[in-house]
């Protein structure tokens, strides 16, 4: 089973679905109100807690469970390894490197939104909330910056702010449109989380060249799990836990 919710999720389902000797499962927490389409079977819906999930592995007799969830769905991530270890089966997290500083860059590493918000200051300023709509009503705690906030679905219930602006929108975004973007809202500050990847990158590599600071959300400390950064090596590592001729289900 893949917990998923990301593109290398879907890219890891499509590789597996074209094996014969796999079977698979997506789960995903169901957060985002239009899915994209995915190669495999899809579960939608949070399992209940760690002891539940390890219960629907038992249950669905599964050989493996591949965290490739968002790098900062934390509660399934923690929960993860603690339902393969009771339910008696192999994991490995799927996670994709973290955004680098590159000269020019004017981060300023924050532990969550919430002190990402503090940090901005008191001084009103314009910001692009590019967190997406989880954690977004963290920005009511100063009220005085105009935001511009950025999600898949909408933000429900809307903030309850007098300067706010939405934005619906799915990543993959370009450098020219992200820049465009910056420039239209007078965007002064960025509050980002540190997801990694190429889709969403473009707001970041605008930033540096527009010279606008960005509170950048670090990650958790990383669990204990084997973990690997690619699709393709995570497809070596399901190859080195099952051989083709042991292969039964995933």
């Amino acid at each position: 089973m893949i917990l998923g919710g990301t593109s290398e999720a879907r890219l890891l389902a499509e590789a597996l679905a074209a094996r014969d000797e796999c079977d698979v499962l997506l789960s995903l927490a169901g957060r985002t109100e239009k899915p994209a389409t995915q190669p495999v079977p899809v579960r939608i819906g949070g399992f209940g807690g760690a002891a539940a999930l390890a219960d629907f592995l038992k249950a669905g007799g599964y050989d493996l469970l591949i965290d490739a969830t968002h790098p900062f769905a934390e509660r399934i991530s923690a929960n993860a390894p603690f339902a393969a270890e009771t339910a008696g089966i192999a994991t490995i997290a799927l996670r994709r490197p973290e955004w680098q500083r590159l000269p020019g860059d004017r981060w300023r590493e924050v532990q969550s939104i919430a002190e990402a918000i503090e940090a901005l200051g008191p001084s009103p300023r314009h910001v692009f909330l590019a967190t997406g709509r989880q954690g977004a009503h963290h920005a009511e705690a100063a009220p005085q910056h105009h935001y511009l906030v950025r999600s898949v679905d909408p933000v429900e219930p809307p903030l309850v702010l007098d300067n706010v602006d939405y934005v619906l929108d799915r990543g993959p975004f370009t450098l020219d449109g992200e820049c465009d973007l910056l420039r239209q809202h007078d965007i002064d500050a960025i509050v980002a989380k540190n997801s990694g990847g190429a889709a969403t990158y473009a707001k970041i590599e605008a930033a540096r060249l527009l010279g606008i600071e960005v509170m950048m959300v670090t990650r958790a400390p990383a669990s204990t799990v084997k973990a690997v950064d690619t699709v393709e090596a995570a497809l070596a590592a399901i190859d080195h836990l099952f051989p083709p001729a042991m292969k039964r289900g995933v």
